[in-house]
């Protein structure tokens, strides 16, 4: 069987069936963060107000630019070669359960909700309780009701699945009964991009918010979310090019931020879209019940992580991978073992972050204090559901879990892929 990186790491190929379809950051390393965003915005739109890097809002009638496409040869996948490492390998951070945590009941059992879908990536919910779920690999958008009702709602033509991109992230606007908006984030001939659609059972109006995001076989991050402050966030990977995610003139390797119509949110550390910087393939996003942010991002050799993230922080890739102790660098909260993990999707509910792992076949439950300290995580479902994706909580306060077993990658079974629901 042929090799390829699991999101950067090599496993085997399975083959699939067809388918019809809060930390501690030093004071100094969130300055000098700020001050790198800020002494890199060299962009002369700058002084116009504009965005200050590849990637702009286009619209109806605007061709995008052709962006820069970070790619690997398909020859070095096929020989089974994951990125480069990090620099330099720090340690782990296995937070020990805090008393008030370490007494959290035990989260309940999953319920098949949906089964036979293919790679269900992102997961966000319309008002009401039905939600919308990519699949990468078909490139269809999808309804799901609480009863388990399945409906397509559109195939996005512009979509380019291949490798890790495809058709990824999902979010709604949280004036959704005003606007009737939702976003999207694929992977598209030349680039990955955030594109805005109108929504009424189907989608119109299809504009481009955000494009010249770099593409590549691995590593295009994908995520994408409303914060508690009204911004759409997203998540970028560095495709395999490990510099970029240092690059403050790129969009890799990022944690961007921005208004419904692409442009620089408020608040945002320089006149352009990057909220944070030092990433190497973020999937999930999560804020806790006090609005701070956290990310699920996946390492090289040694070390997965959950960070915290701070504005304008630098998280260390590729200079460093788990915890560095190096005051540039914002070191994460939790660290597993690479087989462990294989971050992906992230919630937060009853307390908890809740991280789907691929490689690891698991659910991760990592319990928050109040002031933002991390417990002890704790395996759920350990190889009964396989790979496991997507994670976002309901309205109703559950749970829903998307397998990604049909994505080459795992072990599918007859009902695969599969959408649970859970009750934390």
């Amino acid at each position: 069987m042929d090799e390829v990186t699991d999101e950067g790491r090599e496993v085997s190929i399975m083959p699939s069936k067809p388918t019809s379809a809060a930390k501690d950051p030093a004071a100094n390393a969130k300055d000098s963060a700020a001050k790198d965003l800020a002494a890199n915005a060299k962009d002369p739109a700058a002084k116009n107000g504009g965005p200050l890097l590849p990637g702009r809002r286009t619209g109806p009638g605007h061709a995008p630019r052709p962006a820069p496409v970070i790619a690997l040869v398909a020859a070095v996948l096929a020989a089974g070669c994951s990125s480069p490492s990090a620099e330099r390998v720090g340690t782990a951070r296995t937070p020990a359960p805090a008393p008030a945590l370490s007494q959290a009941p035990q989260a309940g059992e999953p319920r098949v909700l949906a089964k036979g879908l293919a790679v269900p990536w992102g997961i966000a919910f319309l008002p009401g309780g039905d939600a919308l779920v990519t699949e990468r690999d078909t490139a269809r958008l999808l309804r799901v009701t609480p009863a388990g009702e399945v409906s397509e709602v559109a195939k996005i033509d512009e979509a380019r699945p291949d490798g890790e991109g495809g058709l990824m992230g999902v979010a709604v606007s949280p004036r959704f009964a005003q606007d009737g908006l939702v976003f999207l984030h694929y992977t598209a001939a030349d680039d990955n991009r955030i594109v805005r659609y109108r929504y009424d059972r189907g989608l119109t109006d299809a504009t481009v918010v955000l494009d010249g995001i770099p593409k590549g076989v691995i590593h295009n991050g994908g995520g994408l979310a409303f914060g508690p402050d009204g911004y759409l966030y997203a998540t970028t990977g560095e495709t395999g090019d490990r510099q970029l995610s240092q690059d403050l003139g790129s969009l890799a390797g990022k944690i961007l931020r921005m208004t419904a119509d692409g442009a620089p949110a408020p608040g945002n550390p320089a006149q352009n879209v990057i909220w944070s910087h030092g990433h190497r393939n973020i999937q999930g996003l999560a804020w806790d019940s006090s609005g701070r942010l956290y990310a699920s991002e996946f390492g090289s050799s040694s070390f997965d992580e959950v960070n915290l993230i701070e504005k304008g922080g630098n998280y260390g890739w590729p200079e460093v991978e788990g915890v560095g102790g190096d005051s540039r660098f914002i070191d994460p909260i939790v660290t597993w073992s690479t087989s462990e993990a294989s971050p992906s999707g992230m919630a937060y509910a009853d307390g908890s972050l809740w991280v789907g792992a691929l490689r690891g076949r698991k659910l991760w439950r990592v319990p928050i204090a109040p002031d933002g300290t991390a417990g002890a995580a704790a395996p759920l479902f350990d190889g009964r559901y396989g790979r496991l994706r997507a994670v976002t909580a309901a309205p109703d306060g559950s749970l829903w879990i998307g397998t990604s077993n049909e994505d080459g990658r795992g072990s599918p079974g007859p009902d695969d892929d599969r959408v649970l629901t859970l009750t934390p």
